[in-house]
């Protein structure tokens, strides 16, 4: 869900910055900046960016500034001149040996100063609306490259669980016949008097409850419906999430279950790999 774009351009005589940005997040939560001149623009920025942005924290930021150096007529010479000659008119008429200072009078009458052309046009935003469609493919393209290493590293993580849960099926072999063994032994220790239908029954029950033959089928499954929901084009962020918290349950069943050394070392090595796979999830759009 992380990304970042940016595009930059020249609206007259102001240099428009167009940048967007995103964090994770579970719902898409998405904040608009834009200058006061496009306030009215707002709602159909708003919606073209949240169809492409889709989900995360975001922020679509157009901001402007006067180019360095660029040459602006801070003073209206037309309206200075027509202020002048008005004046100058009206004073030779009243007075014409009159001094005063017009010019100084002029300089400080309304509309004399030109701060310059202010944005608000069609043209000037069609100009930013491009801006911002570059970088919002910028910001695609950063989100595509970032999925690309993130698929590698997804990959990489549940084909070691499906490895590892291979080692727990080499130590599940023969351990039903091990407890058997263990525990006739234990008895025989003990020297103790037992009914032999009913120590079959018990034992036939205990071993039951150690079988794992089914949480290894659905993990292996598991594990093959992440790799292969990932491959789809659609957003899977929240799939994949679900799927990894059905292969918690599976390994968490296999942990309580082995009842073996080895088979535990094995179970936590897949605990391991998961929680990087629920955190590297988040990161999924």
């Amino acid at each position: 869900m992380t990304g970042f774009g940016r595009a930059e351009g020249l609206v007259g005589e102001r240099k428009v910055t167009v940048e967007v940005r995103s964090l994770n997040s579970k719902q898409l939560d998405l904040q608009l900046k834009v200058p006061q001149a496009f306030r009215d623009r707002d709602a159909e920025l708003r919606q073209w960016a949240n169809e492409k942005v889709v989900r995360g924290k975001s922020e679509l930021t157009v901001f402007t500034e006067h180019v360095a150096g660029a040459k602006r007529d801070l003073v209206d010479a037309n309206v200075v001149k027509a202020y002048y000659d008005s004046l100058a008119a009206v004073a030779r008429q009243v007075d014409p040996n009159a001094k005063t200072d017009l010019l100084g009078l002029v300089l400080r009458m309304p509309e004399v100063m030109n701060p310059g052309r202010e944005m608000g046009s069609d043209a000037d935003w069609g100009v930013i609306r491009k801006l911002a469609e570059a970088a919002m493919d910028a910001f695609l393209a950063f989100r595509a490259a970032e999925g690309e290493k993130l698929k590698s590293d997804l990959t990489f993580r549940v084909d070691r669980i499906s490895n590892l849960l291979v080692e727990v099926d080499s130590a599940d072999a023969g351990r039903a016949e091990r407890t058997r063994e263990r525990i006739q032994g234990r008895l025989e220790e003990l020297k103790a008097n037992v009914d032999r239908d009913r120590f079959e029954q018990e034992l036939v029950f205990y071993l039951e409850k150690m079988d794992i033959n089914e949480e290894k089928v659905r993990l292996a499954a598991h594990c093959s419906y992440f790799l292969e929901t990932m491959d789809l084009e659609e957003q899977q962020g929240r799939k994949l999430g679900f799927i990894a918290q059905e292969m918690g349950r599976e390994i968490n069943t296999l942990g309580s279950k082995s009842n073996d050394a080895a088979m535990q070392r094995t179970v936590v090595l897949m605990k391991d790999e998961l929680e990087k796979i629920k955190e590297q999830v988040l990161n999924v759009l």
